[in-house]
């Protein structure tokens, strides 16, 4: 491993909102903070000499997008994911969740429903909102340990809908995350295939969130959900970005793929005065990244797999807690109903006593009660301590 992610970089006083957030969003900042979605890593190389090149040359008017960001982005879909994209495709936004509000106001009207598939990632929901439309909740199947669609379920709520027609509100669009944040379900084909059947029978357009799309473990292989069909991609756009993969939340860029072009121009429409493109140094990143970057991530997954392992196996000796093994993702869905505490009480627990700093289940919807998320993308040694917290807290209760 040419990279060494085991060193603890000290993040306070950085404007990190990770670590310099901890006070506002828990009350004090004396936490391991394993709750936003950033790495403790230092970024790959390739990406911070790229950054540091365009910075040394004092030019910083307006700027076009590189044909050679968006040749890369080409060829990295199809080496990664063998889903072949043409360029035309591609409309770049300062962020996923900006490129999701754009996405909902492009194929939905105010008052609509949009359908998301709880517990799932708390932007979702505000960017429904935020557009003037409705939640329609599809809740995830819990059985054994292990989450499912349910696909019953969605063929009732979009048949419902079809043939109510205008004397109820009706339903445009399915918001998909995949892999899922936070469960950490990387779907398979044939999940994906009966999703795109429902959606395309019932005149649904599917949103599909896949920014965590590289952070793959063993045995896993994420699946694009537009390429699994010509129909599938002509009724979709698909969100992808650096920002997990190589650690760039705070430079807000990413890329829509758009393949149908009615849409496409709509989606462009909508935006135009209202969201601009990504800064200069975020294009640059996001380019180097996709470059240059495998050698990183390929040695951040492999920690990140080791983080995974390590953790699974801390928590088969803490009792009460039982944490959904994540097939994607560096996010994990910690089960704590065991321990028959409050919600209030559980957050409580791990603030004050535990001093770890954990996503409140409950922010992520229905299905949310009794669970906490981690973050596990950080040195081993801090995760340990903060599992070694856990462990005594609980061992108290």
């Amino acid at each position: 491993m040419k990279y060494d992610f085991n060193k603890v970089y000290d993040r306070k006083n950085t404007s990190s909102t990770k670590w310099d957030g901890m006070k506002e969003n828990f009350g004090k900042d004396d936490l391991i903070p394993m709750w936003i979605a950033d790495m403790d890593f230092p970024v790959a190389e390739p990406i911070k000499k790229a950054i540091k090149s365009r910075a040394d040359y004092p030019f910083y008017g307006y700027s076009k997008i590189k044909n050679s960001l968006i040749n890369v982005i080409v060829k990295r879909v199809w080496d990664k994911f063998q889903w072949r994209i043409e360029k035309e495709w591609i409309v770049f936004t300062p962020g996923v969740i900006s490129g999701i509000n754009i996405a909902i106001r492009t194929v939905a009207n105010s008052g609509d429903g949009i359908v998301i598939q709880q517990p799932v990632y708390h932007l979702f929901f505000s960017s429904i909102m935020n557009s003037g439309c409705q939640i329609v909740n599809n809740p995830l199947k819990f059985d054994n340990g292990n989450y499912e669609m349910d696909f019953k379920n969605l063929t009732e709520i979009a048949e419902e809908s079809k043939e109510n027609g205008s004397k109820s509100k009706s339903i445009d669009a399915i918001l998909l995350c995949n892999p899922h944040n936070p469960i950490g379900r990387v779907w398979r084909k044939e999940e994906l295939l009966e999703l795109g059947k429902i959606a395309v029978k019932n005149d649904l357009f599917v949103i599909s969130d896949e920014i965590h799309s590289e952070i793959i473990y063993k045995g896993y292989k994420h699946q694009p959900f537009a390429s699994l069909s010509k129909e599938f991609e002509e009724n979709s756009i698909t969100s992808i970005s650096p920002s997990k993969t190589f650690n760039l939340a705070g430079l807000n860029v990413s890329s829509m793929i758009i393949p149908n072009k009615k849409i496409r121009e709509k989606f462009k429409d909508t935006m135009a005065g209202i969201v601009s493109q990504p800064n200069i140094f975020a294009l640059e990143a996001f380019e180097a990244g996709f470059k240059y970057g495998d050698p990183w991530l390929n040695d951040v997954l492999e920690y990140l797999q080791e983080n995974l392992d390590f953790m699974i196996n801390y928590f088969k000796d803490i009792k009460g807690i039982k944490p959904i093994r994540a097939e994607g993702t560096y996010l994990i869905w910690l089960d704590c109903r065991k321990l028959n505490l409050k919600q209030a009480d559980l957050k409580d627990l791990m603030i004050n006593d535990a001093k770890v700093g954990l996503e409140d289940g409950t922010i992520f919807g229905d299905g949310g009660e009794g669970f906490m998320r981690m973050n596990i993308a950080l040195p081993r040694s801090l995760l340990e301590e903060a599992l070694r917290r856990i462990k005594t807290t609980v061992d108290k209760l």
